[in-house]
């Protein structure tokens, strides 16, 4: 399966892109992740198969969440997690 996909970052958060299908763009997004989302900003157009490697993001699953629900939502990466906060006592 191939696409042409647009990519939006958030105005929001960092790190947070919405994957839509170009033809279609964010008519698909609900409201409420819109709403959290905030103003999407146009970052790329891209040629994505199952194939193609994605920094972060499985270019596979983006094809299914696109066409299962019409938006892959790419979150930016998480903190690097405390191990044992009680360490430093």
């Amino acid at each position: 399966m191939r696409r042409i996909c647009s990519v939006y970052r958030s105005a929001k958060r960092d790190g947070m892109y919405l994957y839509v299908d170009k033809a279609e763009g964010l008519e698909r997004v609900p409201e409420a992740l819109m709403t959290r989302f905030g103003r999407a900003e146009h970052a790329m157009t891209l040629l994505i198969d199952e194939g193609r490697k994605l920094a972060r993001a499985d270019a596979a699953k983006v094809l299914h969440d696109i066409t299962e629900h019409g938006f892959y939502l790419q979150l930016p990466p998480a903190d690097e997690p405390v191990l044992n906060p009680r360490e430093d006592r």
